[in-house]
């Protein structure tokens, strides 16, 4: 009598099918199984990936320099009457000149126009919210408690991550909040968005002196108010940004 088939792993992780041999003489069968590598998990295709991205983005730069370089080398060899020459040629091949300016400057053009144009932060603004919608710990508990929505053991939960989360003593919570019980609405979230969004706003133009009308581009992030008209809309009214700036008002993508 045979005994069931065993699936056992060789040393080279490939997957054997044995069956044992029995008193009579009954032969062994093997089959083995080749894995394909894992190449979306390779650390080599990481290398391979930013190979791509850095020949693409700097294609015409590597394209001009050897231009360049055996321009130079053919200037050098040249000498004194080659170099006479090749002047007398030119004053009377002018087309041909104009022509070889043209498509250096179309090129050029396209060279500048397509390269990834640097980005720097000038400044930055926080909005510090008033002392009056600060939130201790202590206080924060009380309310809960005092809401009656929560039993014990959901407010031990709440303890030991305030505990745990990093806030600290002046966190802040909006005036909607601060009610008992809590009294949240679409008013009162715009309203507490205005005053963030305004307030840091006002801060930044006041410190770097920059004009409404010289933004062209404008990205507003929230990640669970979403109104109509949007957050990035709001500003665009609330400053008179110029007509063809690009919005993008970013929202439901969580914390």
């Amino acid at each position: 009598m045979v005994d069931d088939q065993l699936l056992q792993p060789d040393s080279n992780g490939h997957r054997r099918n044995n069956t044992p041999t029995s008193e009579n003489g009954v032969a062994v069968k093997i089959q083995t199984t080749t894995r394909l590598p894992d190449f979306l998990q390779s650390v080599n295709l990481k290398y391979v990936k930013l190979g791509y991205h850095y020949l693409i983005t700097h294609f015409l730069t590597m394209l001009l320099i050897p231009l360049v370089a055996g321009i130079v080398l053919e200037v050098v060899r040249l000498g004194s009457d080659d170099i006479w020459q090749l002047w007398v040629h030119l004053q009377f091949n002018l087309v041909s000149v104009l022509g070889c300016l043209a498509v250096l400057v179309f090129g050029m053009t396209v060279y500048i126009m397509s390269r990834h144009r640097p980005v720097f932060l000038v400044d930055y603004s926080c909005y510090n919210s008033p002392d009056e919608l600060s939130v201790p710990f202590s206080t924060f508990m009380k309310h809960s408690e005092l809401s009656g929505t929560f039993d014990t053991q959901s407010l031990d939960f709440q303890r030991k991550i305030l505990e745990r989360s990093g806030l600290g003593q002046d966190t802040y919570l909006p005036a909607a909040l601060h009610q008992l019980p809590p009294q949240p609405s679409m008013a009162a979230a715009r309203e507490e968005a205005e005053m963030v969004m305004f307030g840091a706003l006002d801060n930044l133009f006041k410190k770097t002196g920059v004009k409404s009308k010289d933004i062209g581009l404008i990205v507003v992030n929230c990640s669970l108010f979403n109104p109509t008209p949007s957050l990035s809309a709001m500003i665009v009214n609330k400053y008179k940004l110029r007509g063809n700036i690009r919005s993008y008002n970013l929202g439901g993508m969580g914390c």
